[in-house]
């Protein structure tokens, strides 16, 4: 009996439970809908390596102190000794939301133990690592979820039912718009953790695999069959930093940072010394910022280095084009240089008529009857106007009834738009028009030839 079978007949009534594997803002966000719906799911165990994160973490959500793990190998290894003793597991599935190049090494680890997986994005970091991770979840018969969480939210959900209906006739075009924000790209892409593509992986896939994925989640069933893209890092390097600037590094040195909009002190300092504990700042520090640890984050971390004296090679613009098989087309652009953050801008053309939306609200317009009609989708709280919340509710339930199909999509499906990504990725740097289904066939081949070896 497969693990998707075991769960319909042990889940039907019960409290999922959960593992957390990585504590920071993802897995903290996903956790926060066991303590808003208490009887829907426990987080039983954690793996966190920072202290106080740990500690603040544990105490929320009432871990038992035996369940409460510095590494994920620790909680592997603990796991892996109650299955021998008792043949049970140590909790009903996983949340893996360490940083994104561990992503495959964990899932490998925990699907081969038979939990179901809630991974955040990205899959992995490298095309041949994505190919393996479906492949180990495919074989473990596990309950698979992806942070994919635009699919998700109430806003989106709805724009789906238009597009599902068909009642503007055919879906022909979608022009959609990232505008991650200037001060978060420069948080998350220049200083942070997705700054290196050595280190995790390029921009458009770190940033943006999600939004690749509705645009072919919307223009389903048709595939991508050619794909182009353009984009560099344009601004964020050391040319570009201002003379009056000097050979200042940080920002809490620099002559200039009253004027800099990308100054480290007005993202992070001044909204702590106001109150604001929230994201940015408290992600930069383990447990509650305040104005000591702030500080001293910026005085020695890498958050208080000068964004032009940064190690970043990510790109900060790029634009991606697609072409489906019934000859729909798309195009995405992810650009750093707004004051929106992450409120997506969205374009969807129909033969019959469009729908125009900004992830707060969009407006339908019907040739026919000329008539506009604005929709108000119910906002939920958390990011992505409620996808988060939308994806962890939907994999619970998933998993209580055991059946993948209640995510709404599966490993498969999740493979085949990063292999999108990978694709467009592979045109920018290669400056070429990439034919999708070849491209999928060599990545695939490669990746059987690497494992061989």
């Amino acid at each position: 009996m497969s693990a998707v079978e075991n769960t319909n007949i042990l889940y039907a009534d019960q409290l999922i439970t959960l593992a957390v594997i990585g504590c920071g803002q993802r897995g903290d966000t996903y956790a926060q809908y066991a303590l808003d719906e208490p009887e829907k799911c426990q987080v039983v165990a954690i793996a966190e390596p920072r202290p106080k994160t740990q500690q603040n973490f544990s105490a929320a959500h009432r871990v038992d102190q035996t369940l409460v793990f510095n590494t994920w190998q620790e909680l592997h290894a603990a796991s892996a000794e109650t299955i021998r003793t008792t043949g049970k597991r140590l909790a009903d599935a996983v949340i893996v939301s360490v940083l994104d190049r561990m992503h495959l090494e964990v899932v490998l680890a925990f699907a081969e133990q038979g939990y179901h997986i809630l991974c955040e994005k990205p899959m992995a970091t490298s095309l041949d690592d994505c190919i393996k991770m479906e492949a180990a979840v495919k074989k473990a018969g596990i309950i698979f979820g992806m942070g994919h969480v635009l699919r998700y939210s109430p806003y989106n959900k709805a724009v789906t039912e238009i597009v599902r209906a068909g009642t503007l006739g055919e879906l022909v075009n979608i022009v959609h718009i990232e505008p991650v924000g200037y001060y978060h790209f420069a948080h998350s892409y220049v200083r942070g953790n997705w700054r290196k593509e050595s280190e995790t992986s390029f921009s458009l896939m770190t940033k943006s695999c999600h939004d690749i994925d509705i645009l072919c989640h919307w223009l389903s069933p048709n595939t991508p069959s050619r794909v182009s893209s353009f984009g560099s890092l344009q601004h964020f390097r050391k040319s570009a930093k201002p003379a009056t600037a000097g050979d200042v590094t940080r920002c809490l040195d620099c002559p200039m940072e009253k004027d800099c909009a990308y100054s480290a002190k007005k993202i992070y300092f001044e909204p702590v010394s106001q109150g604001n504990l929230g994201w940015p700042a408290s992600v930069i520090i383990d447990g509650v910022p305040d104005i000591e640890n702030i500080t001293d984050a910026l005085q020695n971390g890498p958050y208080g280095k000068c964004v032009y004296e940064s190690s970043n090679d990510v790109c900060d613009q790029q634009v991606v084009n697609l072409e489906f098989s019934n000859g729909a087309t798309a195009s995405f652009t992810m650009v750093a240089y707004t004051t929106a953050i992450c409120d997506r801008q969205t374009h969807l053309h129909f033969t019959h008529g469009e729908l125009i939306g900004d992830m707060k609200t969009f407006t339908v317009t019907d040739f026919r009857t000329r008539q506009s009609t604005v929709h108000r989708p119910k906002l939920e709280r958390g990011h992505h106007g409620g996808g988060d919340l939308g994806l962890i509710r939907t994999f619970v339930e998933a998993v209580r009834a055991g059946k993948q199909e209640l995510v709404g999509t599966d490993v498969i499906e999740v493979l085949k738009s990063h292999l999108i990504v990978f694709a467009a990725e592979h045109s920018r740097r290669e400056g070429k028009v990439v034919d999708c289904a070849e491209f999928e066939k060599s990545a695939k081949e490669h990746a059987v030839e690497s494992v061989s070896v």
